[in-house]
């Protein structure tokens, strides 16, 4: 326990606080190193066990393992007769296209046989059409024949989920080819040499960083003075420069004006939020993810008589209740995050009050993960947030480096970062950036819940 741990005052400065300092420190430490050893666990008994046969021995002289110790340390592992286990990066996968594309279809096609069966295990009639409300307690479906089907109903849920947003102002022709969505972001052809990601928030990064560990120079253009806009200021700070030594470029407080297709590729055009002259740069690839609006065109919602806010999304009250009667609304479709597990819940929650039972979700203790390498997690509230509202907080923090397996790992980028109430020490947000925080957040989520 040799950092110091304290709470932010109004300047930001951190002052040793004695009283819960030693409590919050043990929580960081104990959320890196438990979780550590159980990932490392699990993923040692799914990836590794191939090579647990120990090598055959060889016998090697003083000059020859210092001759040895200035090799890479799997040259030295081969030398001995050791067996080499490296990682696995997923992303690095050098099938042929053909059989990553046949792979992916089946994965994908596995996973709504999985829904389909769900279905009829639990009763429940699909219909594949395109709906729209009609009136309270009537949905017209238009399948793909054109052939048309009334259902009546005692309520009506919307959950049609979330569209791309575009970039506010200007007009972007998006081809699927060359300027792509996270559409025709996970199914480029190849590997661009240099791609543009305009939006420097969750699905541009991982994307970004996909690609570019895959070999393409990549550059983020991003409005605002930091990436993962809503994220904890220190943890995106920390994580943009994790990406920049990977290799990725960073523009930041970039207004975009233009996107346009050149001989070669595309080309974005941005000027600093500022002011100042603009910039102009070209790559083979742009990426638009500048975030996701509600989807709700052609749904008959304005017919029906149901309200939306100034952003597009339906209100509702406490209970997912439009201003209509017998009319609910779910999941990005609705005020929060969009995410799928926070729809879920809602989903879950709305079913049980539906059949006349008490649904509620925590929207406090909802996690984020950012599934780049490293991971980065977060559940509860930021430091930013703490301050805003006025509340007394301390920090504890942990490093990775310091964490005797991560090092067994070689996965030391990173830290745990824990927010609790100066005078209660309850847990009011925890922070992650490492190898496997996605996995390591669940505990914290527990702990908070």
């Amino acid at each position: 326990m040799a950092h110091d741990v304290g709470h932010a005052n109004e300047n930001g400065a951190n002052h040793c606080h004695q009283t819960g300092s030693v409590r919050i420190k043990a929580v960081a430490h104990e959320v890196g190193n438990r979780c550590f050893a159980e990932l490392s666990q699990i993923r040692n008994h799914q990836g590794g066990q191939q090579n647990e046969a120990p090598g055959p021995t060889h016998e090697v002289d003083p000059a020859g393992v210092a001759h040895e110790r200035d090799q890479p340390r799997h040259r030295q592992e081969r030398r001995r007769g050791h067996p080499v286990r490296r990682r696995r990066d997923p992303v690095g996968d050098r099938r042929h296209p053909a059989a990553r594309d046949v792979e992916a279809a089946r994965v994908a096609h596995a996973n709504v046989e999985g829904v389909a069966f769900l279905f009829k295990k639990n009763k429940i009639d699909g219909i594949q059409g395109t709906g729209k409300i009609l009136a309270p307690g009537k949905v017209q479906v238009t399948k793909e024949d054109g052939s048309t089907e009334e259902l009546e109903a005692k309520n009506i849920v919307i959950a049609t989920g979330s569209d791309v947003a575009g970039i506010p102002g200007v007009d972007v022709e998006i081809d699927e080819e060359t300027i792509v969505s996270s559409t025709g972001g996970i199914a480029l052809k190849k590997v661009p040499e240099k791609m543009i990601v305009v939006g420097g928030g969750v699905i541009g990064l991982e994307l970004g960083s996909v690609w570019s560990r895959l070999g393409a120079k990549v550059t983020v253009v991003e409005f605002l003075d930091k990436i993962l806009g809503p994220m904890d200021g220190e943890v995106s700070k920390q994580f943009q420069k994790m990406l920049a030594k990977q290799g990725l470029d960073f523009k930041l407080s970039a207004k975009v004006t233009a996107v346009e297709k050149a001989d070669n590729g595309a080309k974005v055009t941005f000027e600093p939020v500022k002011g100042g002259d603009a910039e102009t740069i070209e790559a083979d690839i742009v990426l638009i993810s500048t975030g996701r609006k509600p989807y709700t065109e052609g749904l008959g919602l304005e017919q029906a008589g149901v309200k939306l806010d100034d952003r597009g999304r339906v209100e509702i009250d406490n209970h997912f209740k439009t201003n209509v009667d017998g009319i609910y609304a779910i999941g990005d479709v609705v005020k929060g995050l969009m995410l799928a597990h926070k729809a879920e819940d809602e989903g879950v929650a709305l079913a049980e009050i539906l059949a006349g039972q008490a649904g509620h979700v925590n929207y406090d203790v909802i996690p984020s993960v950012v599934y780049t390498q490293p991971e980065v997690a977060s559940v509860g509230k930021t430091e930013e947030e703490l301050k805003k509202d006025g509340v007394a907080y301390n920090v504890g923090k942990f490093p990775f480096m310091a964490n005797g397996r991560a090092r067994a790992m070689e996965t030391t980028d990173g830290f745990v970062k824990v927010l609790a109430d100066k005078e209660t020490d309850r847990v009011l947000g925890v922070h992650i950036v490492g190898f496997g925080a996605g996995e390591m957040i669940h505990e914290a989520a527990v702990l908070m819940e």
